[in-house]
């Protein structure tokens, strides 16, 4: 009997972006003739970005690939950490988050990555944006990271904060450096003496501290001690975390 489907095994990693109806793992896909091995692990519903080595009979292919009937098509995840391609002198990415990430957009930056965010930019910008500064997009939107134009995305897996920041730390393993960064807008902070923002504290915390901050992008001031427990608790959880992936 001559075999006239392709035959996909999907890794465990990635079935979260299979229908519901068809979450398994080997899958049949009949050839066209004409589609690309991206085109069809994408008709299953599985963004390119997230998407790591594929071999047919042990042999890696590229996305280009054109499967013909019998072919026997593994896809895997991308491997983690995943390699970020870096400008000269930068030791970790940069990233870019959509409208719905503003809160993991502030942690990554108390975290002292560099992270851009804007609660009021459609896809087409974020595009742009992420190609023009070589940032990572990241996103829950599938359909973003199917944007052909889109020069490297992730999908953030985990539906709160924390675990989405848990994911993206375990994806990248980026170098961390803690209150370095505006939370605000991602600016870095620089020290100031006490005597050039004293005029702008209230009397207790004049009183109280010593060491400043000030973010030269917005004017934001910072002061050590002053972070509550919870944003401490954030930084040590995500130092462990960084420290185990690496």
């Amino acid at each position: 009997m001559v075999e006239r489907d392709i035959h996909l095994r999907i890794t465990a990693e990635l079935l979260l972006f299979l229908p519901a109806s068809r979450r398994r793992e080997w899958q049949r896909v009949a050839p066209d003739g004409t589609s690309t091995l991206g085109h069809v692990v994408e008709s299953l519903g599985i963004p390119l970005p997230e998407v790591g080595p594929m071999t047919v009979d042990g042999a890696e292919v590229g996305p280009s690939y054109q499967p013909a009937a019998g072919d026997v098509v593994h896809v895997h995840a991308v491997p983690r950490p995943q390699r970020v391609p870096l400008e000269p002198g930068r030791l970790a990415p940069r990233f870019l988050l959509d409208v719905h990430l503003g809160t993991l957009a502030r942690r990554l930056r108390l975290l002292g990555l560099d992270t851009a965010y804007h609660n009021d930019m459609d896809d087409p910008s974020l595009v742009v944006q992420a190609n023009a500064e070589r940032r990572v997009l990241l996103t829950r939107d599938r359909g973003l990271l199917r944007r052909r134009a889109l020069w490297l995305g992730a999908y953030v897996r985990g539906s709160n904060p924390h675990d989405q920041l848990h994911d993206l730390l375990e994806r990248f393993a980026p170098p961390l450096r803690p209150w370095t960064r505006c939370t605000a807008c991602n600016g870095e902070l620089v020290p100031v003496g006490k005597h050039e923002v004293e005029r702008l504290l209230e009397a207790g915390t004049r009183r109280t501290y010593d060491a400043y901050g000030r973010c030269p992008e917005c004017g934001q001031i910072y002061w050590r001690g002053a972070h509550s427990e919870h944003l401490e608790e954030i930084v040590r959880s995500a130092t462990r975390a960084a420290g185990s992936s690496q």
